[in-house]
């Protein structure tokens, strides 16, 4: 089983060949080439943006806790909360002392550089003993309406809160630790809060290490709020910015990374968002580099098989169309054979029975010609001294003798019919002309019906009607003859009484409208029936004579494009309508006449 490939052209082939055993399987290779290793990008890539977010959050974390870390020696430490809770009424040099001796020391040495994320440590206490001054503030109304503040009064434990909290510039920008320092009571019953500011500056370095084109948000769970970003155009230093009601970019890729439940940053987390052109920058040249390899991998056999397909197929082309010229009885031979394979061989053959061909055509067939055409001669001069015996100009000469013998005897009717019968004589001969005018074929018609007449004497009466517009109207020669022959002969003649003939012709809209009417004989529905036959039949025309010669020429001038109607009783006449259309054929042929 072929499964019809016999008809198929070989250059399909070859490219159905191209398609199912190189194309195809290559393209499927590469395409699951290109989605392993896409993914194998992508999966690397979110990797590595993972790993440095989480990276990232860990910094930050770990500072945080080593703030958090230096608030609990605060804390525990014996010697400050004994001396910011101490009374120095009247005493003020004691306190100095106190302070000079360990206090300035341990506030200013504490967190530099221990801890570079430590900006400033401030005490705030409601001792009215104390001097005020490097790290030691007092709880003064302005203390008391702070944020930071209001939120350590809330809170029933000593565990430190993390809060962002005002700068002196009205930014809101600072991180702070805040905790009460109640570890030891105390008579005097102090009030010791402990805030220790984050440097802006650190944090800023931290969240700067994202090694890709994106925007980090440190968010506090709870209220969803932004408490930091490096989003250029977000001002949240001074309006609260809740995450959840500004829209992402379209193709934004989030990555969230919450802190751990067991430490200060437990409701926080962090939240990147990396545009998806990062992540698929480096998977688009991986991309590139795939559908280079596939190129590499396809154009080249694509090229060794369009050049082996055009080597055989252009050859084939050739020797075909040589093929036609023989069709035609054109013996070209292919020029310039010089290859050797199969193809070549099929041409050289070819040129051998091209010669061949040749050669016989010219010995034996053009022979044969010759012969035939010698014997068409010898027969076509016999005919034309058979036709010699029987010149039309010798009837015509004849005839006209006859005329004028009659009219030198007087017998002028006897003359007038033989013009007649010349002149239709001489028409009917004369095929140079396809088509006549009307008024031409009324000639041949008038003519027709004297000779009639003549024959008949008052047995044979006729009425011819004619438009003055129809007379130029072109028709095929003897179309209208026909019928009045026929009606005559036919119809009138067998009547012993005699008989009429009435001939209209007219002009209504684009038709030539032919109408003889005759009260003769008539048809019976057999021969009727046979009549309309001929209208629908497509036979050739054969040896067909009358009426069926006349509808055989009007289907090759008209086609389908005219119209013939008969009617007949047999008793009662013929009543036959012809229907031509003029718009093409209006024109007057005198120049032919």
């Amino acid at each position: 089983m072929n499964l019809g490939l016999d008809h198929i052209r070989l250059r399909n082939k070859m490219l159905i060949i191209f398609f199912v055993s190189v194309f195809t399987p290559i393209l499927l290779t590469n395409i699951i080439f290109y989605i392993v290793t896409t993914n194998h990008v992508e999966d690397l890539r979110m990797k590595d943006i993972n790993k440095n977010i989480e990276q990232m959050k860990s910094e930050f974390q770990i500072e945080v806790e080593h703030a958090i870390s230096l608030s609990s020696l605060f804390y525990t430490d014996f010697w400050i909360n004994k001396t910011l809770s101490y009374s120095y009424i009247n005493n003020e040099a004691e306190y100095v002392e106190a302070y000079n001796s360990y206090l300035r020391r341990v506030l200013n040495s504490s967190y530099t550089p221990i801890n570079t994320l430590v900006k400033e440590i401030t005490i705030y206490v409601d001792n009215p003993t104390l001097l005020y001054s490097g790290g030691v503030e007092f709880i003064s109304p302005e203390v008391e309406k702070a944020e930071w503040y209001k939120r350590i009064k809330k809170s029933t434990y000593s565990t430190p809160i993390l809060i962002r909290t005002e700068s002196s510039f009205g930014e809101k920008d600072i991180f702070s630790i805040v905790r009460r320092m109640d570890y030891y009571r105390d008579q005097n019953h102090v009030e010791k809060v402990l805030k220790i500011d984050l440097r802006p500056q650190a944090i800023e370095q931290i969240f700067s290490n994202l090694n890709v084109d994106g925007d980090l948000y440190l968010i506090e769970k709870s209220k969803r709020s932004v408490e930091y970003t490096t989003h250029p155009n977000m001002e949240w230093q001074y309006t609260e910015i809740i995450y959840d009601q500004f829209n992402l970019p379209k193709g934004t890729i989030v990555i969230k990374k919450d802190f751990t439940d067991d430490t200060l940053l437990g409701q926080w987390s962090v939240i990147a968002e990396i545009p998806d052109i990062e992540v698929f920058k480096e998977v688009k040249e991986s991309s590139n580099f795939v559908i280079l390899l596939a190129s590499l991998i396809i154009i080249p056999p694509t090229l060794v098989i369009v050049w082996i397909t055009r080597s055989i197929t252009v050859r084939l082309m050739l020797i075909l169309k040589h093929i036609n010229k023989v069709k035609t009885q054109n013996f070209e031979i292919i020029p310039d054979i010089k290859a050797r394979d199969e193809i070549g061989q099929l041409s050289i053959q070819f040129n051998r029975m091209t010669l061949t061909i040749k050669s016989l055509i010219d010995d034996v067939y053009k022979a044969d010609i010759q012969k035939k055409n010698l014997e068409l001669q010898q027969r076509q001069a016999q005919l034309n001294a058979l036709h010699s015996q029987i010149n039309p100009h010798f009837l015509f000469n004849a005839l006209e003798t006859i005329r004028m013998r009659s009219l030198m005897k007087d017998e002028k009717e006897t003359a007038n019919i033989i013009q007649n019968m010349a002149k239709m004589l001489r028409t009917s001969l004369v095929w140079k002309m396809d088509k006549v005018t009307v008024k031409q074929e009324l000639e041949l018609i008038y003519c027709f019906l004297e000779i009639q007449k003549y024959r008949f004497e008052q047995k044979l009466d006729y009425h011819i009607q004619i438009d003055d517009a129809a007379y130029d109207c072109a028709i095929p020669k003897m179309t209208y003859l026909t019928f009045i022959e026929n009606a005559s002969i036919h119809g009138i003649e067998p009547l012993k009484h005699g008989g009429r003939i009435d001939l209209k012709i007219s002009i209504e809209e684009n038709e030539l409208v032919f109408l003889l009417q005759d009260n003769g004989m008539g048809m019976n529905k057999e021969k009727l029936s046979q009549l309309n036959q001929y209208m629908h039949s497509k036979k050739d025309m054969g040896d067909r004579v009358g009426i069926q010669n006349v509808i055989y020429r009007l289907k090759l001038y008209y086609e389908e494009q005219f119209e013939m109607v008969i009617a007949s009783e047999e008793g009662k006449g013929t009543r036959i309508q012809i229907r031509l259309p003029i718009d093409k054929e209006m024109k007057t042929l005198n120049e032919h006449c």
